[in-house]
């Protein structure tokens, strides 16, 4: 008897895991993801991990549907600007169980320009072009032929986001400046300023009072701008656009402000959505998908999770965190059951255990939230406990072997992302 196929769609946080412990004894896996490799985003660039292994089948494409009363998938391969014809060549797979997690789109809010213009922290890609371009910049601003207040223009960094990835990117990109930027760009570094733009009246707003105003505090003393109540109308090529100021210029615009559903799930017909605010598939609280609004029950043999999926009536937050715990439900249910008892749901519905939020905001700084009767507490012990949670992110011991290599020697050496 051949074993049964699980397709799982998407390469984020949650199905990186799921195509990492899924056993391969007692399953076909194929993962299916525009992407090969899952990112840690507050790294940047420092921590990327594989999706690709024996375990499992990877194949390099978009989910564009799914016809879930045939079991159906439908792909199209995602090599972008490829000219050989068999990467033109949509196809369709089989599944006997199927676990969505394609994850979320950066959301632009329709603001005119910026998906022309802006970069995205949401995989590998985009931490190697932020770095590409950081460097172009300083560069130019190096050239004898440019004057200062073209240097000025050309070195503001603008951040548009000011939730913990927009406020984590700024930490990160601020040391580099201070460090081993102003070493090797020694004429030019002092220019470099960061700018970080959000719409709400304050960045962090998950975190407590006393928290985000000691980060915002923290960043101004670092001569960050922090750019609260802010809107941004349109953007171009070399500046931006806000609302009572006017047009203000940059050089390298990242956008980080939120979440947008893909096209494959609005596009989905046969499940049942979330109707305000974040478009997700809700599932019962055995993560089984609910079939539309009109008609009754689950689709037993069709799973979600991640920043995709919500659970009806427990609605949780789309943190790495939630994706991981998730994935573990699935995969202790998955492995731990025959063929034939996989029919039905688990004995125990998911349980979220909530951890404590904790952010870097620079100069080897943190803050962490409290929770309970605990208070949230900032210094150098949160950024430790921030540095070891993003080690304990990685899901090998390889992995985190190197990453710590990489931190010790670039504590002693600098960077190597700002080496010649």
């Amino acid at each position: 008897m051949s074993k049964p196929h699980i397709i799982i769609i998407g390469s984020g946080w949650a199905g990186f895991y799921l195509a990492d412990y899924l056993s391969p004894t007692l399953y076909n896996i194929t993962i299916i993801s525009p992407r090969r490799t899952s990112a840690y985003t507050p790294l940047l660039a420092s921590a990327a991990c594989c999706c690709k292994s024996r375990k499992c089948r990877f194949l390099k494409a978009t989910v564009t549907s799914i016809s879930f009363p045939s079991k159906t998938v439908h792909c199209a391969p995602a090599f972008d600007n490829d000219t050989d014809p068999i990467t033109n060549q949509n196809f369709d797979l089989q599944y006997d169980y199927l676990i969505l997690a394609p994850g979320c789109i950066p959301n632009t809010f329709n603001t005119p320009g910026v998906v022309e213009n802006a970069l995205f922290m949401k995989n590998v890609s985009d931490a190697m072009a932020t770095r590409k371009l950081l460097f172009d910049l300083l560069e130019k601003a190096s050239l004898p032929t440019c004057p200062p207040n073209r240097k000025k223009e050309l070195l503001h960094i603008a951040i548009v986001g000011g939730g913990p990835t927009g406020v984590e990117i700024t930490a990160e990109l601020d040391d580099l400046a201070h460090r081993e930027l102003r070493d090797l760009y020694p004429d030019v570094a002092p220019y470099l300023h960061i700018s970080i733009y959000d719409v709400a009246p304050h960045i962090l707003g998950s975190y407590e009072r006393k928290l985000h105003e000691y980060a915002n505090e923290k960043l101004v003393r670092r001569h960050v701008a922090v750019e609260t109540n802010t809107m941004i109308e349109k953007v171009d090529r070399d500046a931006l656009f806000v609302r009572g100021k006017g047009r203000v210029p940059y050089g390298m615009l990242m956008w980080v402000t939120g979440n947008k559903a893909t096209a494959l799930v609005t596009g989905m017909q046969d499940v049942r959505k979330s109707e305000k605010g974040l478009v997700r598939v809700l599932t019962d609280t055995h993560l089984r998908v609910f079939k539309s609004n009109t008609e009754d029950g689950v689709w037993d043999d069709v799973f979600a999770l991640g920043d995709a999926a919500d659970i009806d009536g427990n609605s949780l937050p789309t943190t790495a965190e939630v994706a991981v715990q998730k994935a573990k439900y699935l995969v202790r249910f998955f492995n731990s059951r025959s063929e034939m008892s996989l029919d039905g749901p688990a004995e125990m519905p998911f349980t979220y255990a909530e951890k404590q939020l904790v952010s870097y905001i620079g100069s080897r700084d943190g803050i962490i939230a409290g929770r309970g009767d605990r208070e949230g507490w900032t210094g150098r012990s949160a950024w430790l406990a921030w540095r070891s949670g993003s080690v304990m992110w990685t899901r090998s011991w390889r992995n985190r072997i190197v990453i710590l290599l990489t931190w010790m020697l670039n504590w002693v050496f600098g960077k190597e992302i700002a080496k010649m």
